[in-house]
């Protein structure tokens, strides 16, 4: 007489609990239509592009996205779709388990404006970035002869003025001339600096710093036209 092993039957029926289950809610969590998009901003506080932007990126890049089914929706092609956005550095897009879409938006950072026949700001990683009509970024200007497909000698010094407090503090113009000789204004002085090619950076301000503690000291800062500092070991300084 054939015994039926009923353990294993248990088993067999059990598994197919298990599966069925799993599909049943794997089903309904993928058609689950998506929520209105929440947008979340990471680092800079200072929004040069809103969230009301970031949201109508999303749903114009998938029709009406809050009503769309989770099986449906290409996170990658919407986080492309962000970062084609000149404001944006990075972008994450991810759904929730609550169907909630989320995006995690790094904006660029903007460390100088440009400010000749064409307005617009340098970014951290010395690329051209549009101005933007939601916050003005307190950044130094730059005039004269640029150009937005060569911004190299503009962003080394630009870098440096935006990693260094000193320079941070007192610079507020960069003028490049025509054959692309570097010159400085600093905020209450009267006196043009003039760094010439942009070697030896570390160097020259240094050479700066020191006088200008120096004169600051004697308050002598107001005498002076013009502090040439194109020479690495060098401070010539033209009296008004």
């Amino acid at each position: 007489m054939l015994r039926v092993n009923w353990n294993y039957i248990k088993l067999i029926v059990l598994l197919g609990v298990v599966v069925f289950l799993f599909a049943f809610a794997s089903g309904r969590n993928a058609n689950r239509n998506i929520s209105k998009p929440h947008v979340k901003f990471i680092g800079e506080n200072n929004l040069l592009i809103t969230n009301e932007t970031v949201s109508k990126l999303l749903i114009q890049n998938y029709g009406g996205v809050k009503n769309v089914p989770k099986e449906t929706l290409v996170l990658n092609e919407l986080e492309k779709a962000l970062k084609s956005n000149p404001m944006i550095k990075t972008a994450e897009v991810y759904v929730a388990v609550n169907g909630k879409l989320n995006a995690e938006i790094e904006q660029k950072t903007p460390i100088a404006r440009v400010s000749t026949n064409a307005s617009y700001y340098i970014d951290d990683e010395g690329s051209s970035m549009p101005l933007s009509k939601n916050y003005s970024a307190r950044v130094p200007l730059v005039t004269g002869y640029v150009e937005k497909n060569n911004l190299k000698k503009v962003f080394k010094i630009a870098r440096k003025i935006n990693k260094d407090e000193f320079l941070k503090k007192h610079v507020f113009e960069i003028h490049q001339d025509i054959n692309m000789n570097l010159y400085l204004r600093l905020r209450k002085c009267d006196f043009i600096v003039q760094l010439g090619d942009g070697e030896f950076l570390d160097k020259k301000i240094n050479n700066l710093k020191a006088f200008y503690k120096q004169n600051q000291k004697n308050n002598t800062l107001n005498k002076y036209s013009q502090v040439n500092l194109q020479f690495e070991n060098q401070v010539i300084c033209t009296k008004i």
